[in-house]
């Protein structure tokens, strides 16, 4: 099992900047891949950004170039650094950790983004 929890969702201006953490504890040397995604309400979740035990990311279309994910050695922490906010971002982030046998969400953190 492998618990994740998420912190650094706000209220921020369009064009601010906003780093969200994901803390992983439990089987976390199992982890495969560690990632973000968001959702707002009504629509799918939507991939926003992910990377690989080998340190390969990939990012959402709309996301790159403004968003960035990064983790520790010991794969127990990542964080996604966000800037150049706008209102479409606004959702719920959650992040995401893969395992060979499981896929595990943590239980997301508001990101509002004002105009």
């Amino acid at each position: 099992q492998v618990q994740l929890v998420e912190s650094g969702g706000d209220l921020v201006q369009t064009g601010g900047s906003l780093r969200l953490s994901c803390a992983a504890s439990g089987r976390v040397a199992s982890i495969t891949s560690m990632g973000w995604y968001r959702q707002v309400p009504g629509e799918e979740r939507e991939m926003v950004a992910r990377i690989h035990v080998s340190g390969n990311t990939a990012y959402g279309d709309s996301m790159r170039g403004r968003f960035a994910i990064s983790r520790n050695k010991a794969q127990n922490q990542w964080w996604l650094q966000m800037n150049s906010l706008q209102p479409e971002d606004t959702a719920a982030y959650f992040c995401n950790a893969v395992t060979p046998w499981s896929t595990y969400w943590g239980q997301g953190t508001q990101v509002t983004v004002s105009s």
